[in-house]
């Protein structure tokens, strides 16, 4: 599993021509195409502006971002990539899933740029409802920290945070697939508090064990590609144990496996990768199962 083809999503506020320049390691991997895509909502437009929605305003709008996707396509070309770009007028969550579908594209590369409360959590839904939609990888780039350190290669050392789910174990293969990027993988498990109260240091060895012993087979199908890879267990809240898990291991990226499926109590606390994507400071992967 490699990546030939990426689509990389803008709006031109947290993700420019830097960012999508700290993912060219990825030609390693096969990267050679390029698909950029700027959508423009003109119910968004419209209440920005403060006004109704102006013809004028879109056209301008467009050229704007044709302007910029010309300069960035001939920065590609002239790295021996090819480039295409779309600026569509329309919903941002369908008009993402159908080009991509449409191009075939092996990776969707979004952003998420944090605003007031209100905008985040539209953001937030937004972003989710692209993974839960699409069979493609999803990757919410962070480029620029929140320290202020530029990612400059994001794939270089991943935290992968797996559970034993199907895809989990995609996300394991996925990686595998760049082994000519990757040079390190932490593989990150976390257990619930509740699964290790138990009455007997036993019980929780138990699982310590069970875990590593799931782990370290994820870690040899890494390190059979010759990626060196570690295990490590973590206990308690995942999402705040994956962040820290992150911070301690010095990785670059978090990648996950995700369902894609949100139960109604998730809705109201906000499932893991939704709880990644929205607060985590680093760029985040999340793969879903086979269809």
């Amino acid at each position: 599993m490699g990546i030939r083809k990426m689509l990389f999503v803008t709006e031109f506020e947290e993700l420019w021509f830097d960012a999508l320049q700290s993912l060219m390691d990825l030609k390693k991997a096969g990267l050679n195409h390029v698909v950029f895509l700027h959508v423009i909502d003109r119910d968004e437009v419209a209440m920005q502006r403060g006004k109704g929605y102006l013809k004028d305003e879109e056209i301008k709008l467009k050229e704007i971002a044709n302007v910029r996707f010309i300069d960035w396509a001939e920065s590609l070309f002239e790295q021996g990539m090819e480039a295409g770009a779309h600026i569509v007028v329309g919903k941002f969550i369908p008009k993402t899933i159908d080009i991509a579908e449409d191009e075939g594209v092996d990776l969707i590369v979004t952003g998420y740029h944090k605003q007031g409360r209100v905008q985040e959590l539209y953001a937030g839904s937004q972003i989710m409802e692209i993974i839960r939609s699409t069979s493609k990888p999803v990757m919410v780039h962070k480029y620029m920290l929140d320290s202020g350190k530029i990612n400059e290669h994001p794939f270089e050392k991943p935290l992968l945070a797996v559970d034993w789910s199907p895809a989990s174990k995609k996300a394991v293969k996925f990686i595998a697939g760049l082994k000519n990027v990757v040079k390190e993988v932490q593989v990150v498990h976390v257990a619930s508090e509740k699964s290790v109260k138990g009455d007997s240091a036993m019980d929780v060895q138990k699982i310590r064990k069970e875990s590593r012993q799931k782990m370290e087979e994820m870690c040899a199908i890494l390190r059979a590609e010759g990626i060196k890879a570690e295990e490590h267990l973590y206990i308690g809240n995942t999402a705040e144990q994956i962040e820290k898990a992150a911070h301690e291991r010095q990785a670059t990226m978090i990648v996950a496996g995700t369902s894609g499926r949100e139960s109604l109590k998730e809705k109201f606390l906000g499932n893991v990768p939704r709880q990644l994507a929205e607060k985590s400071i680093y760029p985040t992967l999340f793969v879903p199962p086979d269809e």
